[in-house]
């Protein structure tokens, strides 16, 4: 807590503060003659409120705390990444009930420009696996009251936990109706964001099929700190992603997209060295406006991997998969085996085996932003060859595999697995995002041979809420692409046990002692606001047995 923050936990009623009076010693005759020039003389924002246009938040829930998020404008000159605005005291009050009438936690800090008026309250003395209501205060405004909850404590016995799974929310290729139905559940523990929250593109390049639906701000590629900072204030003025936060904490980690397309620790893809600036300028700028406007708490300085625990059950371990990868592999840069690059840094893996050793909770669950399941094209015809290697940023021609994820890192793959398997490290699940398709896997130790080679952990991947998918690339109706590929993507990858290349959508994951399972949803049309959602289909991995099998109802 900074010195500019004061706050104070304790139980029990509190009443509001009166509100400050101000008694002007003066002759009614002389504030009437004052008046009229005063308050033309004054600025416009002296006469505005501080408004909460981009909602609230929480996230990182732990069994004694939470952290909180908002916004705060204190005028309408203060939009976000415009480095305007006065400094402004915001507030919070955390409750037991929306009623606020049990209130357990208060504070106050300092809104500045300098950060861009994010707000961030890391609350601690709460108490385990209990829903908590809390609200922002400032200049007399009060924020939407949300809902959060903490995880139980880690010695804890829990018969159950229900998770929302999301990644790849592209703003301008349709609407976040993912959000509003998983909002709509009322029954989840927490959130995962897999990666990709917010997209780099400039206005045009990347919508749907082509179109845009809704244009983002800025219209240009985002490369300063302000145009991330502008970005993150656009996609947090969507209703359906207010929604979401509004009912539950967020467990987020990123992806390339909340820099540039395809990154790594010294570059990416889509950045130009030169002509749009240094790299190291805008990871850093990327890497900033993230923490200022994601409840996300970084457990190591610059970067997103962290583990939070529930109870017995389950562990989590969340990866970052961006800052300190090696860049992928091409006949310039190096072989997909090559023991000396990575996906993860040294650091990282050896905290990711360390902590997936000494774990003595039923399951070990690793967030993770791009799939670690070996993927072999197969024979794929010509017309739908091209489109996928589009799809997966695949070179066309050359490597015909996606050097993005864990195939183009396969020294670090095998190290990790053979670590499960030597351990006899039983029940890891990868939780994935980023191909824009819904997969459901084993992850064996040899693909080659699979099922003869064992299958060490279990891989569920959700697909994108909005970010075109194979059938919008190819421009077909939805169903005719996975109806063709499917089938071949599965003969020549026999732990695949599913893939929907078409469909738009998220998952719901729910664990118990006995299995997790993932239940897939898919939403009507994207570029509908008003979208439905159905059930697609479910899969799960039994305790103990590190497969995945189908079953044919939701939880």
């Amino acid at each position: 807590m900074t010195s500019r923050q004061r706050s104070s936990d304790f139980a029990g009623d509190i009443n509001s503060r009166a509100p400050r009076r101000r008694t002007v010693v003066k002759a009614a005759a002389a504030t009437a003659v004052l008046a009229a020039p005063l308050a033309a003389a004054l600025p416009a924002r002296a006469t505005e409120a501080p408004a909460f246009l981009h909602g609230v938040a929480s996230g990182d829930p732990l069994p004694d705390g939470i952290l909180l998020w908002t916004r705060v404008t204190p005028g309408s000159q203060a939009i976000p990444g415009s480095g305007l605005g006065p400094d402004t005291e915001v507030s919070w009050t955390v409750a037991k009930d929306k009623a606020f009438t049990t209130i357990v936690a208060k504070g106050s800090t300092i809104a500045t420009a300098a950060s861009d008026h994010t707000v961030k309250a890391d609350i601690r003395s709460l108490q385990p696996a209990t829903d908590y209501w809390f609200r922002f205060s400032a200049g007399g405004t009060d924020s939407p009251v949300a809902r959060t909850r903490t995880t139980p404590a880690a010695d804890a016995s829990v018969a159950g936990l229900r998770f929302g799974v999301v990644s790849c929310a592209n703003w301008e290729a349709g609407y976040f109706s993912a959000y509003r139905h998983l909002a709509a559940r009322n029954d989840l523990d927490a959130w995962l964001h897999l990666g990709d929250y917010i997209y780099e593109y400039k206005s045009g390049e990347y919508g749907t099929r082509g179109t845009v639906v809704r244009p983002h701000a800025p219209a240009n590629e985002i490369l300063t700190l302000a145009d991330y900072r502008t970005r993150h204030g656009r996609y947090k003025t969507d209703p359906d992603l207010q929604a979401l936060h509004h009912k539950a904490p967020v467990v987020a980690i990123w992806d390339d997209h909340e820099f540039a397309d395809n990154s790594w620790s010294g570059g990416a893809v889509n950045h130009t060295e030169g002509a749009e600036g240094a790299w190291s300028d805008r990871q850093t700028a990327a890497k900033q406006a993230y923490f200022e406007w994601m409840p996300v708490r970084p457990a190591i300085a610059g970067t997103t991997y962290r583990r939070l625990r529930f109870g017995k059950l389950a562990d989590l371990a969340l990866l970052d998969l961006r800052s300190f990868r090696s860049q992928q592999a091409s006949t310039a840069s190096g072989s997909v085996d090559d023991p000396d690059r990575t996906i993860t840094g040294r650091a990282q893996l050896d905290w990711l085996k360390s902590g997936l050793k000494s774990s003595d909770t039923t399951w070990r669950l690793v967030g993770n932003s791009v799939m670690i399941s070996p993927f072999a094209v197969g024979s794929l015809s010509a017309d739908l060859l091209k489109p996928l290697a589009k799809l997966l940023g695949l070179p066309q021609e050359g490597i015909a595999l996606n050097t993005d994820q864990w195939d183009g890192y396969t020294d670090d793959r095998r190290e990790l697995l053979a670590h499960l398997r030597s351990n006899a490290i039983r029940n890891t699940v990868f939780l994935t995002g980023d191909i824009h398709m819904a997969w459901a896997n084993d992850v064996p130790v040899d693909a080659g041979t699979y099922p003869l080679s064992p299958s060490a952990a279990t891989e569920f991947v959700v697909t994108s809420m909005t970010s075109d998918n194979l059938d919008d690339i190819v421009k077909v109706p939805e169903g005719v692409v996975s109806a063709v590929a499917s089938p071949v993507i599965r003969a020549a990858n026999r732990h695949v046990h599913w893939v929907d290349t078409d469909r738009h959508g998220y998952g719901v994951l729910d664990i118990t002692a006995d299995r997790a399972q993932m239940d897939y949803y898919v939403l009507s049309d994207r570029t509908n606001p008003n979208a439905t959602s159905s059930w697609a289909r479910s899969y799960r991995t039994r305790s103990g047995t590190q497969t995945v099998e189908r079953t044919y109802d939701p939880v």
